[in-house]
């Protein structure tokens, strides 16, 4: 068995105590839901992926990107939540 070499952490232990592994990242054609976006952000902010490389790997403008960490920053998994977007958004 071969292991892909990969600049950067194979496993991170997050805050709540979960492990987040590079096997946990969503499939390059996916449907995005809230907990798919989150591994994804928690994956660059923690350094299993980098940002350039999540942004090719799953097409996401720099904008977009953004605004999934600075919801996850400010309210948690669920301002990722397409049907919350209204709610947790500065009037």
């Amino acid at each position: 068995m071969f292991v892909k070499k990969i600049s950067g952490p194979r496993t991170v232990t997050l805050p709540n105590g979960s492990i987040l592994t590079v096997a946990d990242l969503p499939p390059v054609n996916t449907r995005w839901v809230a907990s798919r976006k989150e591994t994804v952000v928690l994956a660059v902010t923690h350094g299993i992926l980098a940002r350039d490389e999540a942004l090719r790997r799953y097409g996401l403008s720099e904008e977009e990107f953004d605004a999934w960490t600075d919801a996850v920053r400010r309210h948690g998994r669920a301002a990722l939540k397409v049907t919350a977007l209204q709610r947790f958004r500065q009037p």
